[in-house]
């Protein structure tokens, strides 16, 4: 039998080969997991086991019920806030590092593409604006009122 030293150096010179084998590894473990538990795990049926389970209570009304619209509004304001901190971070990392260096050889691309220190800054102050309008927008709709 040979030994696999050759073809664990010969797959470790490329950069992503590591990650994909962690990934297929990682995904074939889950699905074999989930196989075998469909196989060998306990099958029990009945109208008991397939009612719906709210908490230990028995469910009560109509599951189509209509929630108030404020639900929804916050959902949204924090779905917006969250993607914002999700544009802020590689922003906030970058910014720094090329207004200090923007001379530097490293950060010549990014100058030559257009992302100077003062394009990012004026980028950044445009997407804050328009959270703060949709900020703005949800305040006057009464979205903190909590009556």
């Amino acid at each position: 039998m040979e030994p696999l030293e050759p073809y664990i150096s010969a797959l470790a010179e490329s950069d992503f080969t590591a990650v994909g084998i962690l990934a297929l590894v990682a995904t074939g473990l889950a699905g074999a997991i989930l196989v075998l538990t469909h196989l060998l795990g306990p099958k029990r049926v009945g109208p008991r086991k397939h009612a719906p389970y709210e908490s230990g209570m028995e469910p009560v009304g109509d599951t189509r019920r209509r929630f108030s619209v404020r639900f929804y509004l916050i959902a949204v304001l924090f779905l917006v806030f969250d993607v914002e901190i999700v544009f802020l971070y590689p922003w906030a990392v970058l910014f720094p590092r090329l207004r200090d260096s923007a001379h530097q050889p490293w950060a010549q691309p990014l100058v030559a593409a257009g992302y100077s220190p003062l394009y990012l800054f004026l980028a950044m102050g445009v997407f804050f604006a328009l959270l703060l309008i949709g900020l703005i927008y949800e305040w006057r709709r009464g979205i903190f009122r909590w009556n």
